[in-house]
């Protein structure tokens, strides 16, 4: 029997280090184990962590991830896809996600038990980016969609249902306008034909003029490049006296060479541009098909697509440490602690409530008679009166809830200024620390404008001529106070920046709240929590000057409803002195400023509530009196 510090994983792990080893068909392959994202280099593979409870999940992706590793170690070669590799960044994640495709559909087709674990792992991180819920295919990223869609045809393999979705979404479009997928089978195992079959889809999906130049057509001087590369790695080296006599000249006289190619050029392109001036008049264009559309671009708000923004151009998302020097971060943040000296008593006991709170949830509860794990001594007793009985070991069991990640999004508008932006700085410090001591991740987030009445935006659309329904005219400022993975002590300063005069002013409250959402779902974490601290509606003189009235509320009541609908994240909103539960399902309303502590304590602990009638009750209530 296995002693009490060993690893039951342990075999497996090495197991499967051997055999990622022999797929990928190199015995120096280095494969390490982490709980750091999945990686690969030329010479190390680094795999999802397993556990001692070696649950199907964990072994499932495990080894899904390694087979899909070790099929790219083998098949692919980095110096052919850097060669056709495309130039613009949508067509760039095409391009790799074709490729992707492509080996783990050789693999496949060599090695069909790789199908099936390679299923685990695809199905796993389509239903950790939450894929199964996207219901529009201008959700669901493009290129994904193609990666997947060629992987299915390629094996004939049915996808994970999460990933299907995206497929299917994108599916018709594809297929529409990609002519070249009857090709796939045909180049599957030559790369260098697929990465020119994958251009040419990339083409057909209207990115042509993101591939850059075509490695294959031959250069200015005529001649084929890959044919150069070839002939010069070929070309035996020569130590005669009539190869380094050349070879001095040419490097005694590297300037006079450049000018001559400079001016064969200059020469080359004045004969060009005169023969095309002599022909311009007669130049027909040739008959046959109009080339292909480059797809409509994609709207501004996932939300609405109506939503317009006249320029984007001067829209910043900063942190809070670039808009102040440390030194006035600094005295910013004494300020902030000077203001709210009366009330820290009270929000010091509302902080270790909370903490109490989610603590008494996350109490340790035990698995007894395990093989393994850690000896349980309150059994010895019997071992001792009868030392024939077996040892008795117990394993902590996890607690759910801590992988979760809350988000405060505070309205940082000109209407907070004073009493309730102090209060909603402190409490968002508060929460930081309080929920980091629980193993709860935060972010904290702020948003409001670059300038008052419009900005550069606004004088870009009076010098255009103030053409008609602009959209959303101002300059978006949005500020990440704390990043989710940043210790608390690392940014406590920058939560003084709201205490900083000139820095609170307009508010538009959906692309905010679109904006914190998509930063939400990119997050590993099961569970998110998006909390919205504003005072009322989104106010933007500009904007509402030249829109309609109710503009920017109905993008708001957008972009509400898209969270809502999509489940991604669970979303509450506290309205300080303004009801904001005509806008939110759960919501609730405070009418002093010094409420908001004992508030947000209340709904978070509400959301760890087990109870779901409890908890119900609580997020339920609309008015603090």
């Amino acid at each position: 029997m296995a002693g009490p510090t060993d690893n039951p994983a342990d075999p497996f792990k090495k197991a499967l280090a051997e055999a990622t080893k022999v797929l990928a068909d190199d015995s120096e392959l280095a494969v390490t184990y982490s709980v750091d994202p999945p990686g690969q280099s030329a010479e190390s593979v680094r795999l999802p962590q397993v556990s001692r409870r070696m649950t199907r999940e964990e072994v499932l992706l495990a080894r899904g991830t390694a087979d899909a590793y070790a099929l790219r170690h083998k098949y692919h070669d980095p110096k052919v896809s850097a060669r056709y590799m495309p130039e613009g960044q949508m067509a760039r994640d095409l391009y790799e996600a074709m490729e992707g495709a492509r080996v783990e559909a050789v693999g496949a087709r060599h090695m069909p038990g790789t199908a099936g674990n390679i299923d685990a792992k695809i199905g796993n991180e389509a239903s950790r980016k939450g894929y199964g819920q996207v219901r529009e295919a201008f959700e669901a990223p493009l290129a994904v969609a193609a990666g997947y869609l060629i992987r299915h045809l390629a094996t004939g393999r049915d996808l994970p249902p999460a990933a299907g979705n995206v497929m299917e979404l994108w599916r018709g479009y594809i297929e529409k306008n990609c002519g070249s997928l009857d090709g796939i089978d045909a180049a599957l195992d030559d790369q260098q034909a697929f990465a020119r079959l994958a251009r040419q889809l990339i083409k057909e999906l209207g990115y042509g003029d993101q591939l850059g130049d075509d490695p294959d057509e031959p250069d200015e001087t005529g001649e084929d490049s890959a044919s150069d590369e070839e002939d010069q790695e070929e070309q035996p080296d020569s130590t005669g006296e009539e190869d380094s006599d050349e070879s001095d000249e040419m490097d005694a006289s590297p300037e006079s060479s450049q000018e001559e190619q400079q001016d064969a050029s200059q020469a080359e392109v004045s004969l060009d541009e005169l023969a095309d001036a002599e022909t311009a008049e007669e130049t027909e264009m040739p008959e046959g098909e109009a080339p292909l559309e480059p797809p409509a671009p994609q709207p501004y708000s996932e939300a609405d697509p109506n939503y317009d923004v006249f320029t984007s151009e001067h829209d910043e998302e900063i942190g809070a440490e670039e808009l102040a020097e440390p030194a006035e971060l600094e005295r910013l943040r004494a300020y902030l602690d000077q203001q709210l000296e009366p009330l820290k008593g009270a929000v010091g006991r509302l902080a270790n409530k909370l903490q109490r709170r989610l603590q008494a949830k996350q109490s340790r509860s035990w698995e007894f008679d395990r093989e393994e794990g850690i000896l349980d001594a309150g059994r010895l007793a019997r071992v001792v009166a009868n030392p024939t009985t077996p040892l008795s070991f117990k394993v902590e069991k996890d607690m759910e809830f801590r992988d979760t990640v809350v988000t405060l999004l505070l309205d940082n508008s000109g209407s907070m200024r004073g009493r309730p932006i102090s209060i909603a700085a402190i409490c968002a410090d508060v929460l930081a620390r309080t929920l980091e001591r629980c193993d709860v991740k935060v972010e904290i987030l702020g948003f409001t404008t670059r300038a008052w009445k419009g900005g550069k935006a606004r004088e870009e659309w009076l010098a255009a001529g103030r053409p008609a329904a602009p959209g959303r005219l101002n300059d978006l400022r949005h500020i990440v106070y704390k990043a989710a993975d940043a210790p608390w002590r690392r940014t406590r300063e920058n939560l003084g920046l709201m205490m900083k005069e000139g820095l609170l002013k307009e508010n538009i409250d959906g692309e905010a709240l679109e904006w914190a959402h998509r930063r939400m779902i990119g997050r590993p974490e099961q569970r998110r929590i998006l909390m919205v601290i504003s005072d009322g509606a989104p106010v933007d003189d500009s904007t509402l000057s030249v829109n309609p009235a109710n503009y920017l509320e109905k993008h708001l009541r957008d972009v509400i409803a898209m969270v809502e609908r999509r489940k991604l994240v669970e979303l509450i909103a506290i309205g300080i002195g303004h009801d904001v539960t005509r806008y939110y399902e759960r919501a609730v309303t405070i009418t002093d400023v010094e409420q908001l502590a004992g508030a947000m304590t209340e709904q978070l602990a509400a959301l760890f509530d087990q109870d779901p009638r409890k908890r119900a009750r609580v997020l339920g209530m609309r008015r603090v009196a």
